[in-house]
Parts: structure tokens; C-alpha cells; sequence
């Protein structure tokens, strides 16, 4: 499984790099704006997103996200995009909407333009496989379902919980469900699964990108499924490192190997 970082801060992409993990990233407009508020005031925007790219580097995709919500923008944004940003490492993947609230088809007339264009789309913001398969049949790169949205859904409007009242929005949610679903998905786990099972029995080149990651047992469950890529918040990355009993460990083996002289070897 590759795995993608989602973040837009420099210091979170240099530091995930430099772990030897990360295979590329994807940032949004709010990222963006998070990211250049905290780190780099005096920055211009373009030549914030310029270091994204060089950083990344030209082995490493880089999702970059349009605003306009009507085809013939979408499309003309995209190739601004493209043209501006993508010579720096030749890494720029265009991130396009399923659909948008002006129409249901802006979307896929949008990535049906890029891909005939040859620029890479990750069509963003999927929420039923059937979404997905739509996306790829229009040519999409990728397609990123939104595993932490629906199981947020899942419980507000299925199960009428209230978010950061009865749950946060780090908590794990079951693969299984907790016995509603929306149209059959009964998770965002299973809605990345079903996703994969529909791209992978007509053998899509679509890959698919596990997003709206929320914890290190949802990473779990989309490896398990056999996701091509997951992309995954610093702070979710940090976590799946962590175990109390790893920290005992190694803890206890190095009081033992003092105790035992081992230093001197390496004197």
C-alpha cells in the first residue's frame, strides 16, 4: 500500500520524508490556508505551493484542488493549475469533485476534459462506490472515498449521535457498523472496500486513496482491504508508531544492556 500524506505543511511533509514512508501528498484549499497561516506568513501563496511541490519531489503525486464548481471553470482552473504549478516537479495531480451543488455531472464533464487533456485527476469527495465507478469509467487517476465522513454520517444522521458531544472525531468506528447503513455501506472501511472490489473486477487503471483517515485502525483496516493508497494526517501517521509495550521494551533492553556492558562496544 503506497500512503500519501495529507497535509499542506512543510515541516509535516520534510519530517514524514525523511521516515522513508511517503509516496506522495494531497492537500486542499483549507490545508493550504491552515498551513501557510501557521508556517509561513510571509510567504506569497504561489510560492508556497511551489516549495510543496519541490519538496514532494518529481517521485511523489501532489493533489491540488480547484474552487469553481461549474465544468467550464473547473476545467479552466485546472489547467491554471497545471500549467503553473506542474513544470516545477512534474508532480501535480488536479483534484476534481465528484459532483458539486450546481450540477450532478460537473464533475465527471470536468475529469473527462483533464484526462483527454493528459492531466492527471483524484476526483475527490467520493461517498458511494458507485461515485467511484463513474469517476474512473470518465478517466480519472485516482478516486478518493471518504472513509471518516461517512462513519461521522453514519452516526449523526443514522444513529443520531452529536459530534464532540458523544463522540470525537478521532474515534475508531467498527469495519462491521453498528447495525444501520447508508444504501448498504455499513462503514467508511466498507465503503473503501466495496470501492476497490468494483475497480478491480473490471481492472480500472483508477487507483484508489483510502481518504478522510481518521485513526491508525482505520489505516489498519484499509491495508487489510488491499487499498492502493491511503493518505494520512501527521498526527494519525505519528500514532500508528505508537504502542506502551514498544516503549517498555526497549526501555527495559537498554537498563539491561547497560547493566550488562554492552556500551563498551561501542566505545
Amino acid at each position: 500500500m503506497k500512503i500519501f500524506i495529507d497535509t499542506a505543511k512543510i515541516s509535516e511533509i520534510k519530517e514524514a520524508i525523511s521516515w522513508g514512508i511517503v509516496d506522495g501528498v494531497t492537500t486542499n484549499p483549507s490545508l493550504i490556508r491552515k498551513a501557510v497561516e501557521s508556517e509561513a506568513r510571509d510567504m506569497q501563496l504561489e510560492d508556497y505551493i511551489s516549495e510543496i511541490l519541490k519538496v514532494a519531489g518529481p517521485d511523489k503525486p501532489v493533489s491540488l484542488e480547484v474552487m469553481s464548481v461549474k465544468a467550464e471553470d473547473m476545467i479552466r482552473e485546472a489547467e491554471i493549475l497545471y500549467d503553473k504549478f506542474n513544470g516545477i516537479a512534474n508532480n501535480v495531480v488536479i483534484k476534481i469533485p465528484i459532483n458539486t451543488y450546481v450540477g450532478y455531472y460537473e464533475g465527471l464533464k470536468t475529469i473527462k476534459a483533464l484526462s483527454e487533456e493528459g492531466i492527471p485527476v483524484n476526483c475527490t469527495l467520493i461517498m458511494t462506490p458507485e461515485q467511484a465507478l463513474l469517476a474512473a469509467k470518465a478517466g480519472a487517476r485516482y478516486v478518493s472515498p471518504f472513509a471518516g465522513r461517512i462513519d461521522d454520517y453514519l452516526r449523526t444522521v443514522k444513529l443520531g449521535l452529536k459530534a464532540g458531544v458523544d463522540f470525537q472525531k478521532g474515534d475508531y468506528y467498527p469495519w462491521d457498523g453498528k447495525g444501520v447503513d447508508d444504501n448498504g455501506i455499513r462503514s467508511g472501511s466498507d465503503l473503501v472496500e466495496k470501492t476497490v472490489m468494483i475497480l478491480e473486477n473490471y481492472d480500472y487503471d483508477t487507483e484508489v486513496i483510502a481518504s478522510s483517515i481518521r485513526n491508525a485502525r482505520q489505516v489498519r483496516e484499509v491495508a487489510m482491504i488491499g487499498v492502493h493508497i491511503a493518505t494520512i494526517p501527521f498526527k494519525v501517521l505519528e500514532s500508528m508508531l505508537l504502542h506502551p509495550k514498544t516503549e517498555e521494551g526497549i526501555k527495559r533492553f537498554s537498563e539491561d544492556a547497560e547493566k550488562a556492558g554492552y556500551r563498551e562496544i561501542f566505545s
